[in-house]
């Protein structure tokens, strides 16, 4: 196949009929012009009604809304995307308040369980175990040569729904969608990859629709064996490529980060994109509540990898507001499954220790239940000004709890971010009640806005998509060759900085229909960066500006040209 844009922006292919309209990122369905179906030999093919994107668009959101269930929705515009891409993004920048929640959380959720069950035709690469001596040949692809951006999963820890195997493919095709609608990353430049080293699922082993190796989960020397060989074909075939680990389990998420970070443009969307969208979250709150960051103490339910990912920009916020990073570290009262994080206890993770209280610290605390200290006990002694939870677990926020943490705190900020909205650790309209209308709230996934005395109360939905979209974008636009931590801190402030809250309005951050124009922001905030920690060259800021423009991709149909056959 040869396809290509040439100077007057048409575009050339050799590909005809069947073949052209079956090309997802090719087709145009009725919006092929006349001239373009005699030179293509559509004719037959598509009825002779020609047609616009706007009005495919006005067909095709008509359908979706027919649709009884989310699912269902879901289901539909997976099959556009894989029928006409440009048609699918037209429709998803059109209608993200709409379509976002149906394409990525919490929707992706369900999708991921029940992926197998619409499995329709092939999207990205699945890297089966069996198949570890073919991943270089895979990767060869020349379909994939353009490819800028990658987001791989191994399908362990989707959202807070646990191991779905090769299910969890759902996850990295929402990711990019993402990237495609909200940076303009081009559909061509992006690949979701999904690592199949089996599932300890039973219900997916158990369903004679799986698509995936219906082995136990690989773990082990074996495990890091598969991923070091996919690592090394990326580097080989991708030099340049940004690559994004998604939704794996706590145990592999932060070490794979720290093995592969120095060798690749790489980061983990759950350690630091959540962490920058939790810190710019919270950074634009203090234009509300007015207490300072350096006085903010946190109270995190969930120290996994995600909860010591936003406790450690938050720290580094705190440490560049003027604290040293021993009095910052004792702002945070960070709670596990054995309650909060106290010196001396066992199995404490390095990823942890900035964050454990000093056993003098709570000595004198009352406790409900002595020996353990829960969410009441750290509300009632340490009296939060920020509750932070990344459990997925749905219902952790007690209404005891938030009550008393209500009782102390005028303002009280509570983030419950565990996606998808089954899993979250509150519900918004319950958050307002108990707090009696006070709490700043923002959630992992999108919730009705609660009201309080009959008015509706703006809560923040705080959803990574306000944050990795920019940072790829700004990476692939100033030529980063590394992800840097300084990067998501200036990524969380740009959030921040564009919050309405700054300007007397109640809504944290801005909503989704100015994500594009979010991502432009952080993109430009990153770009810097990059270049500041010497992992960019040196661009002017009207260069910068230039290269990101350049970079975005706007769906839209453009004129078809035979392409001359090559001799």
């Amino acid at each position: 196949m040869h396809t290509t844009i040439n100077n007057k922006g048409e575009v050339e292919t050799d590909l005809e009929g069947f073949a052209l309209v079956s090309d997802p990122m090719l087709n145009k369905g009725t919006a092929f012009t006349e001239t373009e179906r005699d030179a293509f030999r559509l004719h037959g093919l598509l009825p002779p009604h020609v047609g616009t994107l706007e009005r495919q668009a006005e067909r095709r959101i008509k359908a979706l809304r027919r649709y009884q269930t989310s699912f269902e929705r879901y289901a539909f515009l997976r099959e556009l995307q894989d029928t006409n891409e440009t048609l699918f993004y037209a429709l998803l920048i059109a209608y993200p308040e709409e379509i976002l929640p149906l394409v990525y959380t919490p929707t992706v959720g369900e999708g991921s369980q029940r992926f197998s069950e619409i499995f329709r035709r092939p999207r990205g690469v699945f890297l089966s175990y069996p198949n570890k001596h073919r991943i270089r040949d895979i990767l060869s692809n020349p379909a994939f040569d353009q490819t800028r951006v990658i987001v791989v999963s191994d399908g362990e820890r989707i959202l807070g729904l646990g191991d779905q195997g090769a299910g969890g493919m759902g996850i990295p095709i929402g990711k990019l969608s993402l990237y495609t609608a909200c940076a303009g990353i081009h559909p061509w430049a992006t690949l979701p990859v999904l690592l199949d080293v089996g599932t300890n699922n039973q219900e997916r082993l158990a369903d004679p629709l799986y698509i995936g190796w219906r082995h136990e989960r690989v773990r082990g020397d074996d495990y890091d064996g598969f991923v070091e060989e996919f690592v090394s074909a990326v580097a080989e075939r991708w030099p340049n490529v940004l690559l994004q680990w998604e939704d794996f389990a706590g145990a592999n998420a932060g070490r794979l980060l720290t093995k592969y970070r120095d060798r690749l443009c790489t980061f983990n969307d759950d350690i630091q994109g959540t962490a920058a969208v939790a810190a710019g979250t919270l950074m634009a709150a203090i234009n509300v509540t007015g207490v300072p960051l350096t006085e903010q103490r946190v109270a995190l339910l969930g120290a996994g990898s995600a909860g010591c990912g936003i406790a450690s920009l938050l720290l580094q916020a705190m440490h560049e507001a003027g604290l040293s990073r021993e009095a910052a570290g004792a702002h945070f009262y960070a709670m596990d499954r054995p309650g909060l994080l106290v010196e001396g206890m066992n199995d404490l993770h390095p990823a942890q220790l900035p964050f454990v209280q000093k056993r003098e610290a709570v000595a004198g605390w009352a406790l409900e239940e002595p020996g353990r200290i829960g969410l009441f006990d750290v509300m009632h002694n340490a009296k939060p000004t920020v509750l932070i939870g990344v459990t997925g677990f749905a219902g952790a926020f007690t209404e005891r709890a938030v009550r008393e943490m209500a009782a102390h705190v005028k303002r009280p900020v509570i983030f419950p971010l565990s996606n998808p909205t089954s899993r979250s650790e509150a519900v918004p309209q319950d958050l307002v009640e108990w707090s009696e209308g006070r709490a700043l709230i923002g959630t992992g996934s999108p919730f009705p806005n609660p009201d309080w005395n009959g008015k509706p109360v703006a809560t923040a939905q705080t959803n990574n998509a306000y944050i990795f979209p920019g940072v790829g974008l700004g990476v692939i636009a100033s030529g980063a060759v590394r992800v840097t931590d300084a990067m998501f801190m200036v990524a969380a402030k740009a959030l921040a900085d564009l919050s309405p809250a700054k300007y007397g309005e109640s809504r944290l951050l801005p909503p989704v229909t100015a994500l594009r124009s979010v991502a432009r922001t952080i993109a430009f905030a990153v770009g810097r960066q990059a270049q500041d920690d010497g992992v960019a060259q040196r661009l002017s800021d009207d260069e910068l500006r230039t290269r990101i423009e350049e970079h975005i991709w706007e769906p839209v149909y453009r004129p078809y040209r035979k392409a001359l056959a090559k001799t």
